[in-house]
């Protein structure tokens, strides 16, 4: 067995860092909402592994499906079907609303918004897309090109066509006092813009309902309905990136349903899988004809794979049969009630926000200055780790560090409450020290 020292100095000498450096713990198990090392020391999991074991890990009905499809039928050339992917179409647009009515089932969500955006400029013949500047939609080729948060420098030229509008922050306002915040200007400005830059060939906003590595920003509600209109208006296409927020977590099967409004293509992926590789691409049997009348091509090595398949409609099974959406804020509720009560006791909590089970905190100076402390919510998500509870810190300029809180939906009351505990005894351990 390879002691501490030894399994670190491995990684280092072997192995490629793609985002900074790695968390100080080396998981050996998992199981609920709980991931062990080899000396049985847990760790809480307050992000749902990448944002998507959904319904915590090693979930044993999913456990059942991955062993008994390895050994009947897991991969197929890719224009082979098999029952599972057809089964797991026909649940998707049982759940989504009309007219989404034709899938795609590939792997991650970085190659389903690339599947999209491609529809996308196939239907309408257009090329410009547009996102928000704080857009997380994927390190592939295209989907990077509509990601602003991150990863764009010192790779040379993204594909052409990119334009961003700056998301409606509700806590930093840039239009007017968040009392009167003036969203729908806001949008307005920010679309006079894009019809400045554009030439005249738009062909899909792509968004996510909250963004998540944006900072955990919840659009407002009657968002998503003006920004539908402004697309239409445009003749562009709505492309909704739910990747993190689809599927119960926000405590409703698709965040985008508070604004009783219908994307033109959704994009789905880590919850669907649970935690294993699986996305889908949902869209109408207009955009679907005319994209194969045009000679849409998408060919993967996992496209429409069994396997996934199987494990994504068995995930759908489970969110129905135990009503997770409304286990999501039945518990959101109490775990932002907690939070809420942290923000009361501490002056270095300026935010809470988010909806259901996908929560943000963001860390402040002070609540009157709203002055950011980005360093500071390194040393509390760094400080809960060590205690046992493992969150995400996201720092972006302009803001302080926020901490994005994404339990599994099956977390129990007690997890919810422990966690809570130990957040709050990691705030006041480092705030003591740096005072």
């Amino acid at each position: 067995m390879s002691d501490h020292n030894d399994i670190w100095q491995r990684a280092q000498r072997h192995l490629v860092r793609y985002g900074g450096g790695f968390a100080p713990f080396v998981a050996h198990r998992a199981e609920g909402s709980f991931v062990y090392d080899r000396s049985g020391r847990r760790v809480l999991d307050f992000t749902s592994g990448q944002m998507s074991a959904i319904l915590g890990h090693c979930h044993p009905e999913i456990a059942e499906v991955v062993c008994s499809m390895i050994s009947s039928l897991d991969h197929l050339f890719s224009g082979m079907l098999s029952q599972p992917v057809i089964d797991l179409a026909d649940a998707l647009v049982g759940l989504t609303p009309a007219p989404l009515n034709k899938v795609l089932l590939l792997s991650t969500g970085a190659e389903s918004n690339e599947a999209a955006l491609k529809m996308a400029r196939l239907y309408t013949g257009g090329y410009e897309i547009v996102s928000f500047s704080q857009s997380w939609h994927g390190m592939t080729g295209g989907a990077l090109a509509s990601t602003y948060s991150a990863g764009r420098k010192g790779y040379g030229p993204l594909s052409v066509g990119g334009m961003a509008i700056a998301a409606p922050n509700l806590y930093r306002p840039a239009f007017g006092p968040a009392a009167t915040y003036a969203w729908a200007d806001e949008l307005d400005y920010a679309f006079d813009l894009v019809d400045r830059q554009s030439t005249g060939d738009l062909a899909a906003f792509i968004g996510e309902p909250i963004l998540s590595s944006g900072g955990l920003i919840d659009l407002p509600e009657g968002y998503l309905a003006t920004l539908k209109r402004k697309c239409e208006e445009r003749g562009m296409l709505l492309v909704m990136d739910e990747a993190q927020t689809g599927l119960g977590r926000t405590g409703a099967n698709f965040a985008f349903e508070r604004d009783a409004i219908v994307p033109d293509v959704l994009t789905l992926s880590k919850t669907l899988g649970a935690g294993l590789p699986l996305a889908a691409v949902v869209t109408t049997d207009e955009i679907e004809a005319r994209c194969h009348e045009r000679g849409f091509l998408f060919y993967t090595t996992h496209v429409s794979d069994p396997l996934p398949a199987a494990v994504g409609l068995r995930v759908l099974e489970i969110l129905a049969r135990d009503r997770l959406a409304e286990r999501a804020r039945v518990a959101g509720a109490r775990l932002r009630a907690g939070l809420e009560a942290l923000e009361e006791e501490f002056a270095c909590i300026g935010d809470v926000r988010g909806r259901g089970l996908m929560l943000g905190i963001e860390f402040v100076r002070d609540k009157d200055s709203k002055e950011p402390a980005p360093g500071l919510g390194e040393k509390i998500t760094n400080a809960c780790l060590a205690s046992g509870l493992s969150m995400n810190i996201v720092n972006l300029p302009g803001m302080g560090g926020v901490s994005r809180i994404a339990p599994p939906l099956t977390v129990s009351d007690d997890e919810i409450d422990l966690g809570l505990n130990i957040l709050r005894d990691s705030i006041k351990a480092v705030v003591d020290d740096c005072a």
